[in-house]
Protein backbone atom coordinates (compact mmCIF):
# COMPACT_ATOMS: atom_id res chain seq x y z
CA UNK A 1 0.00 0.00 0.00
CA UNK A 2 1.32 3.42 -1.11
CA UNK A 3 0.04 6.59 0.93
CA UNK A 4 0.46 10.26 -0.76
CA UNK A 5 -0.45 12.93 1.26
CA UNK A 6 -0.90 16.28 -0.91
CA UNK A 7 -1.47 19.86 0.94
CA UNK A 8 -4.95 20.55 -0.71
CA UNK A 9 -7.24 19.35 -3.31
CA UNK A 10 -5.97 20.97 -6.36
CA UNK A 11 -2.61 19.41 -5.65
CA UNK A 12 -3.76 16.24 -5.48
CA UNK A 13 -5.34 16.56 -8.78
CA UNK A 14 -2.41 17.84 -10.21
CA UNK A 15 -0.17 14.35 -8.63
CA UNK A 16 -2.98 12.19 -9.44
CA UNK A 17 -2.78 13.48 -12.97
CA UNK A 18 0.78 13.25 -13.14
CA UNK A 19 0.65 9.68 -11.85
CA UNK A 20 -2.12 8.57 -13.92
CA UNK A 21 -0.51 9.55 -17.70
CA UNK A 22 2.45 7.51 -16.79
CA UNK A 23 0.84 4.63 -15.29
CA UNK A 24 -1.38 4.27 -18.29
CA UNK A 25 1.72 4.80 -20.53
CA UNK A 26 3.79 2.00 -18.75
CA UNK A 27 0.69 -0.20 -19.42
CA UNK A 28 0.03 0.37 -22.82
CA UNK A 29 3.97 -0.51 -23.79
CA UNK A 30 2.66 -4.02 -23.28
CA UNK A 31 -1.00 -3.54 -23.91
CA UNK A 32 -3.20 -2.19 -26.72
CA UNK A 33 -5.83 -1.62 -24.14
CA UNK A 34 -5.85 0.41 -20.76
CA UNK A 35 -9.09 -0.60 -18.80
CA UNK A 36 -10.80 1.79 -15.65
CA UNK A 37 -12.72 2.09 -13.82
CA UNK A 38 -14.22 5.26 -12.69
CA UNK A 39 -16.00 6.90 -9.71
CA UNK A 40 -18.51 9.71 -8.84
CA UNK A 41 -17.99 12.62 -6.56
CA UNK A 42 -16.22 16.31 -6.00
CA UNK A 43 -12.94 14.88 -5.85
CA UNK A 44 -12.84 12.68 -9.34
CA UNK A 45 -15.06 15.76 -10.82
CA UNK A 46 -11.97 18.31 -10.15
CA UNK A 47 -9.21 15.61 -11.47
CA UNK A 48 -11.60 15.03 -14.72
CA UNK A 49 -11.80 18.62 -15.46
CA UNK A 50 -7.90 18.52 -15.16
CA UNK A 51 -7.61 15.74 -17.42
CA UNK A 52 -9.53 17.52 -20.13
CA UNK A 53 -7.11 20.38 -19.88
CA UNK A 54 -4.96 21.29 -22.65
CA UNK A 55 -1.33 20.39 -20.04
CA UNK A 56 -3.12 16.53 -19.86
CA UNK A 57 -5.64 16.19 -22.93
CA UNK A 58 -2.63 15.16 -25.68
CA UNK A 59 -0.72 13.24 -23.24
CA UNK A 60 -2.83 10.25 -23.00
CA UNK A 61 -3.94 7.38 -25.95
CA UNK A 62 -7.55 8.26 -24.99
CA UNK A 63 -8.33 5.76 -28.22
CA UNK A 64 -7.02 2.72 -26.09
CA UNK A 65 -8.78 3.14 -22.96
CA UNK A 66 -12.13 1.19 -22.10
CA UNK A 67 -14.03 3.14 -19.54
CA UNK A 68 -16.09 1.18 -16.72
CA UNK A 69 -18.11 2.67 -13.89
CA UNK A 70 -17.70 1.36 -9.97
CA UNK A 71 -21.00 1.94 -9.21
CA UNK A 72 -24.12 4.30 -10.01
CA UNK A 73 -27.25 5.40 -7.98
CA UNK A 74 -30.76 4.28 -9.80
CA UNK A 75 -31.67 8.14 -11.66
CA UNK A 76 -31.91 8.47 -15.22
CA UNK A 77 -28.92 9.64 -16.88
CA UNK A 78 -30.35 12.68 -17.30
CA UNK A 79 -30.26 12.91 -13.51
CA UNK A 80 -27.57 15.39 -11.94
CA UNK A 81 -26.80 12.52 -9.55
CA UNK A 82 -25.95 9.71 -12.16
CA UNK A 83 -22.03 9.37 -12.25
CA UNK A 84 -22.09 8.96 -15.60
CA UNK A 85 -23.18 12.14 -17.18
CA UNK A 86 -20.62 14.23 -14.44
CA UNK A 87 -18.33 12.01 -15.85
CA UNK A 88 -18.93 12.91 -19.58
CA UNK A 89 -19.46 16.41 -18.89
CA UNK A 90 -16.42 17.10 -16.99
CA UNK A 91 -14.44 14.64 -19.40
CA UNK A 92 -15.47 12.17 -21.80
CA UNK A 93 -17.56 14.75 -24.29
CA UNK A 94 -14.47 16.73 -24.14
CA UNK A 95 -11.63 13.81 -24.88
CA UNK A 96 -11.42 11.84 -28.18
CA UNK A 97 -12.42 8.57 -26.59
CA UNK A 98 -14.24 6.06 -28.26
CA UNK A 99 -17.92 5.47 -27.16
CA UNK A 100 -18.11 1.86 -27.92
CA UNK A 101 -15.09 1.69 -25.24
CA UNK A 102 -17.43 3.54 -22.77
CA UNK A 103 -19.73 1.51 -20.77
CA UNK A 104 -22.34 2.92 -18.24
CA UNK A 105 -24.18 1.22 -16.06
CA UNK A 106 -27.47 1.02 -17.14
CA UNK A 107 -30.26 2.55 -15.15
CA UNK A 108 -33.19 2.60 -17.95
CA UNK A 109 -33.14 -1.11 -16.90
CA UNK A 110 -34.65 -2.87 -14.37
CA UNK A 111 -31.90 -3.24 -11.34
CA UNK A 112 -31.88 -7.15 -11.96
CA UNK A 113 -31.56 -6.97 -15.82
CA UNK A 114 -28.74 -3.95 -15.38
CA UNK A 115 -26.26 -6.25 -13.05
CA UNK A 116 -26.95 -9.09 -16.05
CA UNK A 117 -26.34 -6.96 -18.72
CA UNK A 118 -22.76 -5.18 -16.69
CA UNK A 119 -21.81 -8.41 -15.67
CA UNK A 120 -22.04 -9.74 -19.31
CA UNK A 121 -19.66 -7.06 -20.80
CA UNK A 122 -17.17 -7.38 -17.60
CA UNK A 123 -17.01 -11.38 -18.97
CA UNK A 124 -15.74 -10.08 -22.01
CA UNK A 125 -12.75 -8.37 -20.73
CA UNK A 126 -11.93 -10.59 -18.24
CA UNK A 127 -11.53 -14.55 -17.21
CA UNK A 128 -12.94 -16.02 -14.54
CA UNK A 129 -9.63 -15.81 -12.47
CA UNK A 130 -6.46 -13.90 -12.97
CA UNK A 131 -6.07 -9.60 -13.29
CA UNK A 132 -9.16 -7.26 -13.73
CA UNK A 133 -9.11 -3.51 -14.53
CA UNK A 134 -5.49 -1.96 -14.96
CA UNK A 135 -6.82 0.86 -12.61
CA UNK A 136 -10.04 1.12 -10.12
CA UNK A 137 -10.39 4.89 -8.79
CA UNK A 138 -12.46 4.90 -5.75
CA UNK A 139 -13.99 7.48 -3.39
CA UNK A 140 -14.88 7.47 0.15
CA UNK A 141 -18.07 8.36 2.05
CA UNK A 142 -18.04 10.22 5.38
CA UNK A 143 -19.17 6.99 6.60
CA UNK A 144 -16.48 4.85 5.16
CA UNK A 145 -18.56 3.42 2.30
CA UNK A 146 -16.72 2.79 -1.24
CA UNK A 147 -18.43 1.85 -4.53
CA UNK A 148 -21.94 1.43 -2.94
CA UNK A 149 -20.42 -0.49 -0.55
CA UNK A 150 -22.80 0.50 2.40
CA UNK A 151 -22.00 0.29 6.32
CA UNK A 152 -24.54 -2.57 7.67
CA UNK A 153 -25.29 -3.71 4.13
CA UNK A 154 -24.75 -7.82 2.77
CA UNK A 155 -23.05 -6.67 -0.26
CA UNK A 156 -20.00 -5.81 1.91
CA UNK A 157 -19.40 -9.28 2.12
CA UNK A 158 -19.81 -10.38 -1.67
CA UNK A 159 -17.07 -12.56 -2.83
CA UNK A 160 -18.88 -14.38 -5.99
CA UNK A 161 -20.37 -11.88 -7.74
CA UNK A 162 -18.59 -9.32 -9.65
CA UNK A 163 -21.65 -6.79 -9.68
CA UNK A 164 -25.29 -6.65 -8.41
CA UNK A 165 -27.92 -4.18 -6.95
CA UNK A 166 -29.59 -3.94 -3.43
CA UNK A 167 -32.20 -1.54 -2.54
CA UNK A 168 -30.54 1.37 0.00
CA UNK A 169 -32.85 1.97 2.86
CA UNK A 170 -31.13 5.53 2.98
CA UNK A 171 -31.83 7.01 0.21
CA UNK A 172 -34.53 5.44 -1.15
CA UNK A 173 -33.21 4.04 -4.23
CA UNK A 174 -31.53 1.22 -5.75
CA UNK A 175 -27.77 1.32 -6.42
CA UNK A 176 -25.95 -0.98 -8.44
CA UNK A 177 -22.17 -1.45 -7.84
CA UNK A 178 -19.14 -3.74 -8.50
CA UNK A 179 -18.11 -5.83 -5.77
CA UNK A 180 -14.95 -6.36 -4.00
CA UNK A 181 -14.34 -9.79 -5.67
CA UNK A 182 -13.80 -8.26 -8.74
CA UNK A 183 -12.52 -5.06 -7.63
CA UNK A 184 -9.46 -6.96 -5.29
CA UNK A 185 -8.07 -8.51 -8.81
CA UNK A 186 -7.10 -4.98 -10.73
CA UNK A 187 -3.72 -4.49 -11.05
CA UNK A 188 -4.38 -0.53 -9.30
CA UNK A 189 -6.98 0.38 -6.65
CA UNK A 190 -6.49 4.30 -6.10
CA UNK A 191 -8.47 5.65 -3.54
CA UNK A 192 -8.82 10.03 -3.77
CA UNK A 193 -10.16 11.20 -0.80
CA UNK A 194 -10.39 14.94 0.19
CA UNK A 195 -12.13 17.17 3.21
CA UNK A 196 -11.58 17.12 7.13
CA UNK A 197 -15.49 14.97 7.03
CA UNK A 198 -13.26 12.10 5.87
CA UNK A 199 -10.26 11.98 8.54
CA UNK A 200 -12.24 10.37 10.90
CA UNK A 201 -13.07 7.09 8.34
CA UNK A 202 -9.26 7.45 6.95
CA UNK A 203 -7.93 6.82 10.16
CA UNK A 204 -10.28 3.70 10.93
CA UNK A 205 -9.63 2.07 7.94
CA UNK A 206 -5.77 2.23 7.38
CA UNK A 207 -5.08 2.56 11.67
CA UNK A 208 -8.66 0.60 13.22
CA UNK A 209 -8.92 -2.90 13.86
CA UNK A 210 -10.81 -5.28 10.82
CA UNK A 211 -14.36 -4.06 10.69
CA UNK A 212 -15.64 -4.08 7.64
CA UNK A 213 -19.72 -4.18 8.43
CA UNK A 214 -18.99 -0.35 9.77
CA UNK A 215 -15.77 0.27 7.87
CA UNK A 216 -16.92 -0.60 4.31
CA UNK A 217 -13.14 0.31 2.63
CA UNK A 218 -11.23 -2.05 4.79
CA UNK A 219 -12.41 -4.81 2.28
CA UNK A 220 -10.73 -3.38 -0.37
CA UNK A 221 -7.93 -5.50 -0.48
CA UNK A 222 -5.67 -6.02 -4.09
CA UNK A 223 -4.36 -9.31 -4.46
CA UNK A 224 -1.86 -9.27 -6.79
CA UNK A 225 -2.15 -5.46 -7.65
CA UNK A 226 -1.01 -1.95 -5.70
CA UNK A 227 -3.60 -0.52 -3.25
CA UNK A 228 -3.03 3.66 -3.07
CA UNK A 229 -4.23 6.51 -1.11
CA UNK A 230 -4.36 9.66 -2.43
CA UNK A 231 -5.20 12.16 0.76
CA UNK A 232 -5.08 15.62 1.35
CA UNK A 233 -3.77 16.87 4.40
CA UNK A 234 -7.48 17.58 5.58
CA UNK A 235 -8.16 13.57 5.44
CA UNK A 236 -5.42 12.77 6.74
CA UNK A 237 -4.86 14.81 9.45
CA UNK A 238 -6.28 12.06 12.28
CA UNK A 239 -3.35 9.92 11.12
CA UNK A 240 -0.52 8.98 13.50
CA UNK A 241 1.51 7.28 10.89
CA UNK A 242 2.93 8.78 7.56
CA UNK A 243 2.72 11.98 8.26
Amino acid sequence: MEINISANGDELSLKVADWLVQYIAGVLKQSDRFTISLSGGSTPRKLFRLLASEKYKNSIEWAKLHFFWGDERFVPFADERNNARMTFEELLDLVPVRKEQVYIMRTDLSPEAAVTAYNAILHQYFKDSGPSFDLVFLGLGDNAHTLSLFPGYEVVHENEKWVTAFFLEEQDMFRITLTAAIVNRSAAVAFLVTGADKAEAVKEILEGKSDPDKYPAQVIKPVDGTLYWFLDEAAASDLTKNR
